[in-house]
């Protein structure tokens, strides 16, 4: 090999050194026992879907040019629905759904994509390929509500057979308390040396994570599932069992055998990759894996009380509109 070539590699290979050691790292912030610090508000909002548009197949993020399209259209859209309705409008038609009608201003369109290593995800889900839940033939609807319907139970004959969203007392079910909600997708976290304390804004459910330790026994269902942790370098990594088969949900369905694998990692001073895989072989046919980013509320936004909660007037409500239309039904015959 010629001396110039050589000089020449040996400049380069001192070039590429000096370069590396330039590079800033990633200081991360540690609570006073030396763990990663993910204390503080964060949120998750995103227009991006749970599971892949069908059309999209195996297409997993967006190009710069369609995600900046597709958040400007949804800009416009938030913009056109939040302008105050007429007070001179016409009574809506007879039958029509009325939703949220307060000139739209507290249901706000979700304008930013998620954004996972610098690509404009289609899904959350990032597997199966295909961005979908892998449901089995029948799957949802092998659920405890589902077996309860399937034996002849009515949908509406009292109030155990609505879902924990529904009742106000678990929303969320069995899913991990960072699923993308349409609205109040905002997260507090709280730790010390043991445990690790998720609230979610979202009828304020607080979600305890031990930090090591043994699992309950497999007969002790919890509404969130019984979850331990533990560290695994800079990342925490969380199992969670023991789900109680109510908590079913209509975003992600369970069974008494879902169980969840969750890690969470700061990629930035502001920014959290949460990943989780789920498993349960009774209602999906492979487990699926959903990853995104938590981002930082800006400084002084806090979260406020949700304040729903079991036993409001709606689900009685809803129960005493269908005696009636039951009763309207014997009458009628």
């Amino acid at each position: 090999m010629r001396l110039d070539t050589l000089l020449g590699l040996a400049l380069w290979v001192t070039a590429v050194q000096a370069f590396a050691q330039a590079l800033p790292t990633l200081q991360q912030p540690r609570t006073e026992y030396g763990f990663p610090d993910f204390q503080g508000n964060w949120t998750n909002a995103s227009q991006t879907p749970l599971q892949r548009p069908v059309e999209l197949a195996d297409k997993g993020f967006y190009s710069e040019e369609e995600a900046a399209l597709m958040e400007r259209e949804a800009r416009t859209r938030d913009t056109e629905k939040s302008t105050p309705l007429s007070a001179n409008r016409s009574a809506p038609d007879s039958g029509l759904t009325i939703r949220f009608q307060a000139d739209e201003n507290f249901a706000n369109t979700r304008v930013n994509l998620m954004r996972v290593d610098n690509e404009y995800r289609t899904s959350l889900i990032v597997d199966p390929p295909n961005g979908r839940l892998p449901y089995r033939d029948n799957g949802q609807q092998q659920d405890i509500y589902g077996r309860w319907l399937a034996a002849g139970a009515g949908e509406l004959d009292g109030p155990e057979i609505r879902n924990p969203w529904e009742r106000c007392f678990f929303v969320g079910g069995q899913l991990p308390p960072m699923i993308a909600w349409t609205y109040n997708a905002n997260f507090q976290i709280v730790q010390n040396r043991d445990y690790v304390v998720i609230m979610r804004e979202m009828v304020h459910d607080a979600r305890i994570i031990r930090i090591g330790g043994k699992p309950f026994p497999e007969s002790l269902y919890q509404w969130a599932g019984n979850s331990i942790g533990h560290w695994d370098g800079d990342a925490l990594i969380v199992e969670s069992r023991n789900f109680h088969p109510q908590a079913s949900h209509q975003f992600i369905r369970s069974s008494d055998q879902f169980q969840v694998v969750e890690r969470f990692e700061l990629v930035g001073p502001d920014a959290i990759r949460y990943r989780y895989t789920v498993t349960d072989p009774v209602i999906y046919s492979r487990p699926f894996t959903v990853e995104m980013t938590l981002q930082r509320k800006p400084a002084g936004q806090i979260l406020y009380e949700y304040a729903c909660h079991e036993g409001n007037y709606s689900l009685p409500g809803i129960l005493a509109g269908a005696r009636r239309e039951e009763i309207a039904a014997d009458l009628a015959r």
